[in-house]
Order: structure tokens, then C-alpha cells, then sequence
């Protein structure tokens, strides 16, 4: 190959290395601390192509001499033997020699022995000085110090600390064993009271008063493994995987204390379905009570919104003369032993409501009036917001509270209804709580002079400050400015936020206090109502009368849509009842009467919006949860248009009119 001039004067540098270019760049090994696999940074670049342990040693080392010595015991053993023979042979030669007559008779060693003079006497004798100078000599050529063995030289300049070579083994297979048990809450419990029994029983062997005593217990305290002081619950939120840790410990404990309930929630369907498709039943599941307020009754459920297990209950108290401080606990079905979080107020809780968007966040209404919003990401125990006396608070307690959408701030928002006659919008500023009355609840009067607002009121002064007191109320699933209320005095009002002095409609049909009103999810236009006078009503918004009326033979505490279908409700009952009805199956019975508690009253009811599970609770601090049957739980199968077109349908027939296609 002909290279020109400009390529024979070029430069090219080549840079050599040490690095292996067949070394592998990829290794990961497993980081304990980080508990993830890491790529390895470091290298080894080390190729060994030869290596072979040696085994001879320089002579004038120690070793060496110590080998020398083994090899020179055989050598003189031979020597020894040769002098012998020597001697035998000179013997005979001075046998022959004395033919004067004088003759010497000596045995083998000794014959040796005397052969040594007459040999030397033969030969020129060397005189002894000469030979002590030479072994002075071989002593002064000899080292001082141990030489290097010559076979592991290496140069002064690369001499290095050589490492040790390690003990070649090999490692057995190791056998598996497998160790099962069964925990339950019981037997942590046996546990840590048997640790408590031999505490006491330490405690007491130790000798009282004196240096010995002193000494015997500083002893005790280091042998004890367990940590004798108390710790709040505090130390669990400091250490965020600590409490994490505890809580799936504590959820997996209840899964084998509760295994069969379990089982029944995932996989049970109640095969009577099958044989009668007109009735279905309620399977009761897990129940859940707070140890801390036994006395205390239901107030209040919702479901969270975006977990499906999780729920919050509101503990308070209906009677005027038992009133005191409230709870707001939440439960999930992985652990019904126990809530996951417990807040305490200082009035008991009413109403409370989740916000759709924000899961986090819960409006409490209170029986003093006080409204207020918790978050349980805070650590904190009080709430995040809390309606001041000075603020707009209510005078009476706070029947119900309901998150509404973002107002055109971005703002969070929520309403409450009271028995002062107030609807209350508060909104959530940065520091404070910002409430507007939306409507104030005046009575209706026979007289038609008297409109419903009381515009002419002035004209009774006994009806001037007579207000109606509100109970209940439910906003419109698509027109968030629309809402019905329930009162007291049995009448319910539709209502508009744009209009303050004056209702929409009124409807009449109840005797007594209205508890709940709810709005369908598919058909938005109806709604029901459930009342103390012992009836549950289907209504159109927009017509004064009831479509339907059930009369359950008691007091009927709440009322609840089911999600998943437009004619399927539940009700409950002061007997102790659950009632659910499919309106397209029967619309004059309930599909599913079941008694769910005994010598107690059912106080509100609860739709899972995921899963097919009610809610109850009742006025001795219980909540109970069941599970739907198949036949309850029927839906269309085209979606909410045929699920809104089966209810509508319905409503005409019960009016009289044929049903559309």
C-alpha cells in the first residue's frame, strides 16, 4: 500500500490502558441499605493468565536450612557405613603386615576407629589451625539475616504487602425448613400479657433499698428486652415505615381472625336466588364499633370516593339531655377491629360528607351549630376549619352538610342546613371559613294572602320570626343550583340558589319530620323522601304529589338510591329493619325485609359506590355491613339511558299512562 507524503508525517496517538475490554460493564448487585439493585461502578480489570504455587526454597533460609538438615540425616547414616567397612578392610591389611608376630584382633568399629590414625599417618597430616581458619571463614561467608527466597523475587521498587491466600473450602447444601403458625389478635394479646406477668414477677424477686438494690435493678433494666415505658401514639407518625409496617401486621391478623367473613364478602351468592328470582337477601358481614364511644349513636355515614373499603362514621347523640363530646371515625374492611383514624370533638357529630374531588377532606357538622373540615393528611387532631361564633355559626344543630363544585375562584365549598331556618354556603379561604345564607326557611300559611317567602308575614306578628326547621336536603345530579329540603314540620321545598325569599315549589304529603330526601342517579328529576309518620315517598320534582308511597309500618330513619340501578333503594327502620325494594319487580312490596339488629334503632344507611355492600348503623354505636344477593343487585345491561327509561316507565304506569317503548 503506497502512502502519500501528508499521511506519512501525520501523527497518530495511540493510548494504551489497563482496562479489560472483555470485562463486564453491566453487573448490578442488590444495595441493602436502598433495597434496590444498583449497577456496579467498579470493575475488575485483573487477568490472570498463568499461576503456579512453587515449592523450592532458597537453601540459607530458614525453611531451606530446616529441609537441608531432613536431606543431610540419610548422607552421614552412609558415611557411618563406609568408615565401617574401611576399618574392617585396614584391619586386615595390619594382620598382614605383622609377620613378626605380633598380631591385633579388633572388631568392625573399633578396626574403623584405628584406621583413622594409620591412614592420617600414611598421608601428609594437616595440622588443626589451618582447618579452624577455614570453618571461621564459612561462618563469616554465612548471612546475618534470612535471605528472599530467590524462585519469589521480585524488585525493591514493586515490592508490595502480599495478601494471604485464602482457605479454599467448599459449601454443603444447606436443608430448607418451613415454620407455619397461625396469628390472631388472641394470641398477640397472650403474648404481651405473658411478657407482663414476667415482668411483675422480675420486679418482685429484686431486693428493695440499698447500693445492692441499685445495682440488682440497673441488672433488670438491661436484661428486659421489651421497653417497660408507654409510648403514644405519637412515636407511629414519627416513623412513617414503622406505622406502615404495624398497619399490615394488624390487617393481616384480622384477615385470619375473620377468614370466613372474607370469604363470604369475595366469593358467597346466596343460591335460593335461583329458585325464587322475585326476593332476594342481605349476608351480614363484618361489624365495626368503637370501643371508645359505645354509648354513643350513628349519626352519620358516607363512603370515600375513591377508595372502596374505606368509610367514616359520625358518633353524636339525638337526645337534648345526653349531649357531650363527639367522634368522627374512619373504617376500612381490611381491619374492623379497630378505626384507622380517630378524631374527637368537642361537640357530637351530626352529619359529615366526603369531598368528591379532594378525599382527604371531611365537612363535619356539629350539634352545637359549629360547623367544621377536617383533612387526614394533617397530623394534627383538630381541624383544618371551624366556623366561629362571631360567623355566621348556627343557632340549632347542623342536620347535614354536602359539598358542592369549585366556585369560579377555585375555591372549595360546602353547604349546611340547621333547624335555625338557615341554608348556609361556606366557602374556604386561606385562613377562614366564608359563609353566605343562601335561603332562610319561612313557614307557609294557609291563607293565600301570605306567600311563601312571608313577603306579608308583617301582617301576623306571631309568624314574623317563624321559621321552618330544616332537616334534610339534596341538591340536582346535573343543575347544581337546585335542591329539595325536608323540615321538620313534615313539608319539603324546592329551592334555587338564585332565589333567596322564595321557594320553587312546595310539596305536601308528609305528617311528620321529614329525615332524608335523595335524588336518583340516572332519572335526576325524582327523588325520594323517608319519614318519621312510617312512609317512604317517590316524587317528581315537578309535581306537588307523591308518584308512590310505601308505609313500612315504622319510623324510617334514612333512605338510599343504589348506584348501580335507577329502581333498586334501601330503607331503614326504627324496628331494626332493612327494607330494599326493586321497583321493577314489585312496586308495592320490598324484594328483601330483613331484621338486622335487635332492641335498637336503625339511624342511616349507606350505599358502597363500588362494590355491592350496605351500610346500617344503629343508635347503640354499631355499624354493620351486608352484602347484597344477586337479585338485589340487577341492572341494565345497555347502561344509564336504559337504566333512566326502566324508572320513567315506571312512573307512568303508577300514573295511570302507557308506558313508552
Amino acid at each position: 500500500m503506497q502512502l502519500t507524503e501528508p499521511e506519512l508525517n501525520e501523527e497518530l496517538t495511540r493510548i494504551l490502558n489497563a482496562n479489560n475490554p472483555h470485562a463486564p460493564q453491566n453487573i448490578a448487585r442488590f444495595n441493602n441499605k436502598e433495597r434496590v439493585f444498583k449497577a456496579s461502578p467498579n470493575v475488575d480489570h485483573l487477568v490472570v493468565h498463568f499461576e503456579f504455587d512453587g515449592y523450592l526454597s532458597y537453601r540459607n533460609v530458614e525453611e531451606g536450612i530446616g529441609g537441608a538438615a531432613a536431606a543431610a540425616a540419610p548422607a552421614k547414616v552412609e558415611e557411618a557405613s563406609a568408615g565401617t567397612g574401611q576399618g574392617v578392610a585396614t584391619g586386615e591389611e595390619g594382620g598382614g603386615g605383622t609377620a613378626t608376630g605380633t598380631t591385633t584382633t579388633t572388631t568392625g568399629g573399633e578396626g574403623g576407629a584405628a584406621a583413622a590414625p594409620v591412614a592420617a599417618g600414611a598421608g601428609e597430616p594437616t595440622p588443626g589451625e589451618p582447618q579452624e581458619e577455614k570453618a571461621k571463614e564459612e561462618e563469616e561467608k554465612k548471612p546475618k539475616g534470612p535471605l528472599r527466597n530467590q524462585f519469589n523475587f521480585s524488585e525493591r521498587a514493586s515490592q508490595t504487602t502480599n495478601n494471604p491466600f485464602r482457605v479454599q473450602f467448599a459449601v454443603g447444601h444447606v436443608g430448607e425448613r418451613r415454620i407455619g403458625d397461625t396469628v390472631n389478635q388472641w394470641s398477640i394479646y397472650d403474648a404481651y400479657l405473658e411478657d407482663q406477668i414476667q415482668k411483675e414477677k422480675a420486679k418482685a424477686k429484686a431486693p428493695a433499698g440499698g447500693a445492692g438494690a441499685k445495682g440488682a435493678k440497673d441488672e433488670d433494666k438491661g436484661a428486659n428486652l421489651l421497653p417497660t415505658e408507654s409510648h403514644g401514639e405519637d412515636v407511629y407518625y414519627k416513623n412513617a415505615e414503622l406505622r406502615r409496617a404495624l398497619v399490615i401486621i394488624e390487617r393481616m391478623a384480622n384477615q385470619n381472625t375473620f377468614d370466613e367473613i372474607a370469604q363470604d364478602y369475595k366469593y358467597y351468592e346466596d343460591a335460593s336466588d335461583d329458585m325464587t328470582p322475585s326476593k332476594g337477601s342481605l349476608l351480614p358481614l363484618w361489624k365495626f364499633l368503637c370501643e371508645k364511644e359505645k354509648r354513643k349513636q350513628v349519626t352519620s355515614l358516607c363512603w370515600n370516593s375513591r377508595f372502596s373499603d374505606f368509610f367514616t362514621v359520625g358518633y353524636g347523640s339525638y337526645d337534648f339531655s345526653n349531649q357531650g363530646p363527639g367522634m368522627i371515625a374512619g373504617f376500612t374492611l381490611k381491619n374492623p377491629s379497630y378505626p384507622e383514624f380517630l378524631y374527637v370533638t368537642d361537640s357530637g357529630v351530626m352529619s359529615l360528607d366526603f369531598h368528591p374531588q379532594h378525599h382527604s377532606m371531611i365537612a363535619v357538622g356539629l350539634y352545637d351549630g359549629s360547623v367544621a373540615v377536617y383533612s387526614m393528611q394533617e397530623k394534627s387532631d383538630g381541624p383544618l376549619f371551624k366556623s366561629a361564633p362571631k360567623a355566621g355559626k348556627h343557632t340549632d344543630p347542623v342536620w347535614q352538610v354536602c359539598w358542592q363544585k369549585d366556585d369560579l375562584d377555585g375555591n372549595a365549598n360546602f353547604f349546611s342546613i340547621s333547624t335555625d331556618g338557615r341554608i348556609t354556603q361556606w366557602t374556604l379561604l386561606k385562613t377562614e371559613l366564608n359563609h353566605t345564607d343562601v335561603i332562610k326557611l319561612r313557614l307557609e300559611m294557609d291563607t293565600p294572602d301570605v306567600d311563601a317567602a312571608g313577603g306579608d308575614a308583617a301582617t301576623d306578628p306571631g309568624q314574623l320570626f317563624s321559621l321552618a326547621g330544616g332537616s334534610c336536603f339534596d341538591f340536582h345530579k346535573q343543575l347544581d343550583h337546585l335542591f329539595v329540603v325536608g323540615t321538620e314540620e313534615g313539608k319539603i321545598f324546592k329551592c334555587s340558589k338564585e332565589y333567596n325569599n322564595q321557594y320553587l315549589l312546595s310539596f305536601e304529603g308528609h305528617q311528620m319530620s321529614v329525615y332524608a330526601v335523595r335524588y336518583n342517579h340516572f332519572l335526576h328529576n325524582v327523588f325520594l323522601s323517608a319519614s318519621a309518620d312510617w312512609t317512604v315517598k317517590l316524587w317528581d320534582h315537578d309535581d306537588a304529589k307523591p308518584v308512590m308511597s310505601f308505609d313500612l309500618g315504622s319510623s324510617v330513619g334514612d333512605v338510599a338510591w343504589a348506584p348501580y340501578s335507577s329502581t333498586v333503594f334501601a330503607a331503614a327502620t326504627a324496628d331494626g329493619k332493612v327494607c330494599v325494594f326493586d321497583l321493577a319487580e314489585n312496586k308495592y312490596e320490598p324484594i328483601s325485609e330483613q331484621q338486622v339488629v335487635r332492641k335498637a334503632k336503625l339511624t342511616h344507611i349507606a350505599f358502597n359506590p363500588f362494590e355491592p355492600v350496605l351500610l346500617v348503623g344503629d343508635d347503640r354505636g354499631q355499624v354493620v355491613s351486608l352484602k347484597l344477593s344477586p337479585n338485589l343487585r340487577k341492572k341494565a345491561k345497555a347502561g344509564s339511558d336504559d337504566e333512566s327509561t326502566k324508572l320513567k316507565n315506571i312512573l307512568l304506569i303508577a300514573r295511570g299512562l302507557s308506558p313508552t317503548d
